[in-house]
């Protein structure tokens, strides 16, 4: 059995701090990482040095990581900034030395770690990639509640939408292809994954009158994975893939671009959507939304997410340590 998974705090002026304790209901064994002022008054924790450390019934064991300044639910402090990006750090290390079963990431202002702390990285994935030595990383969401599941890993992710037609290269898309084929067998014990492509353009360029990449190197880059043995196909047009008879037919789909992906599956289960990253040598996982600055504070945060994100996470670590 893996050690306990690590629950980082994210940007504590947003509703991670509440989110923290409730996550307790995921009965999943993990640790929480930050400071403890910053958690919601009353919250019944226990500090423990490692993750594998016991805490009482009912505490929140938490691995304490003391900031510069208290918060206020909504207003981000800069002077925190730099503890949040060291927080991750921490986590991915005991991760990467085999103290923590993984990772699951409450969320982040990158806003406020650019304005704090100089933050050089779009967002949680490329700075885990960056901390586990430049590994090539995909970023999966991946549903928990609507059946079939549906999990989507856009090979293009936080760029202009103008940018994607010149960033898409057949090196990223077998890149992004590799990686989710390998994640499905590793991180969800899937032994022969099914991958659906999706087109770049609307019906998948239509024979080439609405585009040309789809024949010109989608079409038979997906041809040449199929000769090496991978269940890959496409392309598909992306408008017609996510119906339940459609998901039925793939394990996971690649999306060209961000919200090619991405609104398919906020809108079939928003609540239960989980962030993993798919490459790195540890498990992370985190909650499919934002830190919610409006209602930071206030209690009406929804855990379900969170707890989705830490019982994925904790599957995945099982599945790695063959537990």
């Amino acid at each position: 059995m893996p050690p306990p998974l690590i629950l980082t705090c994210g940007e504590p002026a947003g509703i991670g701090p509440e989110l923290a304790p409730r996550a307790l209901a995921s009965g999943v064994p993990f640790v929480w990482m930050g400071d403890p002022r910053h958690l919601p008054a009353g919250t019944s924790w226990a500090e423990v040095s490692t993750p594998a450390d016991p805490a009482p019934a009912g505490a929140l064991p938490v691995l304490r990581h003391d900031f510069p300044a208290p918060t206020t639910p909504g207003r981000p402090d800069p002077a925190n900034a730099q503890a949040v990006a060291d927080v991750i750090a921490r986590a991915a290390a005991m991760a990467m030395s085999g103290q923590a079963g993984g990772i699951c990431t409450l969320p982040i202002s990158k806003q406020a770690l650019k304005q704090g702390a100089g933050f050089a990285f779009p967002g949680h994935t490329e700075y885990l990639a960056d901390l586990a030595g430049g590994v090539d990383v995909v970023m999966m969401l991946a549903s928990t509640s609507v059946t079939p599941p549906c999990r989507v890993v856009p090979a293009t992710i936080h760029i202009p939408l103008e940018d994607v037609p010149h960033t898409l290269t057949p090196e990223l898309l077998e890149r992004t292809i590799r990686i989710t084929h390998a994640g499905l067998i590793r991180d969800f014990g899937i032994a022969a994954p099914r991958i659906a492509v999706a087109g770049l353009n609307p019906h998948a360029g239509e024979g080439g009158t609405m585009g040309r990449q789809e024949s010109d190197w989608i079409a038979p880059l997906c041809t040449r994975l199929r000769t090496e043995g991978l269940q890959v196909s496409g392309p598909h047009p992306a408008d017609t893939m996510f119906h339940a008879p459609a998901r039925a037919r793939w394990d996971a789909a690649v999306a060209c671009y961000h919200d090619q992906g991405l609104i398919p599956i906020k809108t079939l289960d928003f609540a239960g959507g989980v962030n993993v990253t798919l490459g790195l040598p540890f498990v992370r996982s985190s909650p499919d939304h934002g830190t919610a600055f409006d209602i930071a504070g206030t209690g009406a945060a929804d855990p379900s997410s969170t707890i989705a994100a830490l019982r994925m996470a904790w599957d995945m670590a099982r599945k790695r340590a063959g537990a």
